[in-house]
């Protein structure tokens, strides 16, 4: 039998983080139980992990095969690819004129209902070409592989019809195709009644459930359904038909669930079995308790209640301790969270949701993989999994979010290549 060689051997790392050890969504004290490995390597054949762990263990296992090539990390630290599992990647325009309203202390809902937020972006992206909304996506794209981002949850829902939500999902499928980073698509049809419907809400349901929801999953544009569960957006009940429709049709569940006011998302979160809620600013200790009980992870968003200047954030400490998995995400949008710095998230993580820097990478690796039904091929270094993993200029897990506001990577890994390679894209 011919003995292949290794395509990759990653070693002299100073402190390898492999989050080794645990099938299911990390809870409890486990989310800060990382894998640490010290003076660790991992060898990679054909865009899969082949071998990981001390690196005297690792040479050991390739004794006698070819290694076509090195990197040689000299002493960094290095994690698995970081999962962003809630994104708004896809849109037209920006809403940077929406900040002076902000500051002058205008809630997020009374600026949507006077026809901004997301509905401003719906205008803008129904506007913009497929091929505009491409580009524009790439390029934020881009700035999250660069800040270490691996695989990306993407929604639609600036489109609020058919033919533009489609456009959307189109984008994100074409993107997964053709970027190195891998896109997992969900529908958000029911991010907001558009204009055209306002004061007939319901009859929107209806369009969601029988005409929309029905043609992606024809079309197989996206694999999850989510619904923003909130007072003056979808109530509880519109929400409950939307996902339950959904789930008919065969979409895995999400939920923007109690972001602004406990409207019980977090219990409907557990009640239909969504794989995750997302925000959950305002959610009850006995939303917790459903969505802990179910099995639903708890997507937080620091940069966006940072960003809309909150003084309560989402209490994830509490959601920890009570047992419910945590993920962390960007949120990146273009009104409440216009950042694609998953870094940016560790540091918010720790200072504005008190968890620990290991809380924070399990939230951003292997409990994010979760979050998008994912684990099993990423979220941590084990063998036979995708070789996706970041090596960043520092030596300590502690150092990402304590010195922040720059960008430590210095190389991403992506199903075994190098994509990005002192801190610069490679050529495609």
């Amino acid at each position: 039998m011919e003995n292949k060689a290794i395509d990759l051997l990653v070693h002299h790392i100073g402190v390898l983080v492999t989050m080794r050890g645990k099938d299911e969504p990390r809870t409890g004290r486990d989310m800060a139980e990382v894998g640490v490995v010290e003076h660790g390597a991992v060898a990679i054949r054909d865009g899969k992990i082949f071998a990981v762990g001390q690196e005297e263990e690792v040479r050991a296992q390739i004794a006698g095969m070819a290694v076509k090539q090195e990197l040689d990390v000299q002493g960094r630290l290095v994690t698995p690819g970081l999962i962003d599992p809630h994104t708004h990647l896809v849109h037209g325009g920006s809403r940077e004129h929406e900040l002076s309203l902000k500051l002058k202390g205008v809630p997020y809902l009374e600026i949507l209902a006077q026809g901004g937020g997301i509905l401003s972006t719906v205008r803008a992206t129904r506007t913009a070409s497929e091929e505009a909304l491409y580009e524009k996506a790439k390029k934020s794209l881009d700035q999250m592989l660069l800040y270490g981002a691996t695989t990306v949850e993407v929604k639609s829902g600036y489109g609020l019809r058919l033919e533009d939500e489609l456009k959307q999902l189109r984008v994100a499928k074409r993107l997964d195709e053709t970027h190195p980073v891998d896109v997992v698509s969900t529908f958000m049809g029911a991010h907001a009644v558009p204009e055209e419907y306002k004061g007939r809400s319901a009859e929107y349901v209806d369009l969601v459930i029988h005409e929309m929801l029905p043609e992606v999953k024809r079309q197989g544009l996206a694999e999850f359904c989510d619904v923003f569960c909130e007072h003056g957006v979808f109530s509880v009940e519109e929400s409950r038909r939307i996902l339950s429709a959904a789930k008919a049709n065969g979409f895995g569940l999400k939920i923007h669930a109690d972001e602004i006011e406990p409207m019980g998302g977090a219990q409907l979160a557990g009640e239909l079995g969504c794989i995750s809620a997302e925000h959950l600013l305002a959610a009850t200790d006995e939303g917790l308790e459903a969505m802990r009980d179910a099995g639903v992870i708890a997507v937080c968003l620091p940069a966006t209640s940072f960003n809309l200047r909150l003084t309560s954030h989402a209490r994830a400490r509490a959601m920890i301790d009570m047992g419910v998995p945590v993920a962390l995400s960007t949120d990146y949008n273009p009104g409440s969270s216009p950042t694609e710095s998953l870094q940016l998230v560790m540091t918010l993580g720790c200072l504005n949701l008190g968890m620990t820097p290991e809380e924070v990478l399990t939230a951003m690796t292997i409990n994010a993989a979760h979050a998008i039904g994912r684990a099993d091929t990423v979220g941590s270094l084990e063998v036979g999994k995708q070789a996706d993993l970041v090596i960043y200029d520092a030596h300590n897990l502690a150092y990402l979010p304590y010195h922040f506001g720059v960008n430590h990577v210095d190389t991403v890994v992506k199903n075994g290549k190098v994509v990005v390679a002192g801190g610069r894209l490679t050529a495609d």
